[in-house]
């Protein structure tokens, strides 16, 4: 049906995922859209958007696996968690080897518990926690089982880690790269994180908003 589409988008730096659900409702004048797992602004890659009928299968989209590529940059912790926060913490970073950090890798992976950070959109007694978190405020969050099929070290230098991790639903990059950094000895933020596949869905078949616009209006004409 006209209306009842699975669009594989590839989400630009600086937007928030709605920011997409906004523009493809402007563009195809669909009223029910949707997106199915939200990326933060500073992240790129795959966001699959749902619309018409479609967007009753979100929990079928979230549920898939997803593949995250990040850049780990140790020695200083912010506030949010990336490299679009305040430093609140700096330690020197150790000597590392390869070995030392796949074997922190292996401690990681499998079924763990993870604390959502404050900095999300995930509710607490009814309260977003970015919200929240923006008026200097930090409340209690439960930990939350998730799980981490494979963490692969892409590259090394003396202050970064590049990162390939393959998770289940609900996992947070940031709070991840934040564990793997106190695990090593110092402290960490995510600098890049892009999600390169959802499921089947990668992120080389997905349309970035102008390819998208164009592509509607051809299909549309």
């Amino acid at each position: 049906m006209m209306g009842d589409h699975i669009f594989v988008i590839d989400k630009p730096m600086d937007w928030t995922s709605f920011d997409v659900v906004r523009k493809i409702r402007y563009t195809t004048r669909i009223k029910k859209v949707g997106h199915a797992g939200t990326l933060d602004p500073f992240a790129t890659g795959v966001l699959i958007v749902l619309t018409g009928k479609n967007t009753k299968r979100q929990n079928e989209f979230m549920d898939m696996p997803k593949t995250y590529e990040a850049e780990i940059c140790l020695g200083h912790a912010m506030d949010t968690g990336d490299r679009t926060g305040a430093i609140i913490q700096s330690q020197p970073v150790p000597d590392l080897t390869e070995e030392k950090v796949i074997s922190v890798f292996d401690t990681f992976k499998g079924e763990i518990e993870q604390i959502p950070p404050m900095y999300s959109a995930k509710k607490v007694n009814g309260k977003t926690l970015y919200k929240l978190a923006r008026r200097g405020k930090t409340v209690e969050r439960q930990p939350a089982k998730i799980i981490i099929h494979r963490i692969e070290l892409i590259s090394i230098t003396n202050d970064q880690l590049t990162i390939r991790v393959d998770c289940g639903r609900g996992t947070y990059i940031r709070v991840l790269a934040e564990d793997i950094g106190r695990e090593l000895g110092t402290v960490a933020h995510v600098k890049e994180l892009r999600r390169t596949a959802v499921g089947n869905y990668r992120v080389e078949d997905a349309q970035s908003i102008p390819e998208f616009i164009e592509n509607w209006k051809l299909f549309a004409a």
